[in-house]
């Protein structure tokens, strides 16, 4: 059983910086492949970006450049660093776990962190 523990949300001026930790319990992690997503105020979830086990990142365009996803493998740990803030960034983040086995796609999830960017 895979568990998905989030932290580092908060509140944050337009402009500033945050970063968010997403703590993995559970065997497997550094086949995983790791990603954030976000559900904004009235609005569907949403994907941020990712990281492979490998290393390899992708990023949603609305925040390329702004924010980077990093992992620890020997924490099971991994982060989403958060810099240029804007309000449209106000959400609850979710971290995700993705395992596919024999072609079939796993996936865990936090219970979430709020990120509110307001002045």
């Amino acid at each position: 059983q895979v568990q998905l523990v989030e932290s580092g949300g908060g509140l944050v001026q337009p402009g500033g910086s945050l970063r968010l930790s997403c703590a993995v319990s559970g065997s497997g992690f550094s086949i995983f492949v790791m990603g954030w997503y976000r559900q904004p105020p009235g609005k569907q979830r949403e994907w941020v970006a990712e990281i492979t086990s490998t290393g390899s990142t992708n990023y949603a365009e609305s925040v390329k450049g702004r924010f980077t996803i990093s992992r620890d493998n020997a924490k099971n740990t991994v982060y989403l660093q958060m810099n240029s803030l804007k309000p449209d960034d106000t959400a609850v983040y979710y971290c995700n776990a993705k395992r596919v086995v024999f072609g079939t796609a796993y996936h865990s999830w936090g219970q979430g962190t709020q990120v509110t960017v307001s002045s």
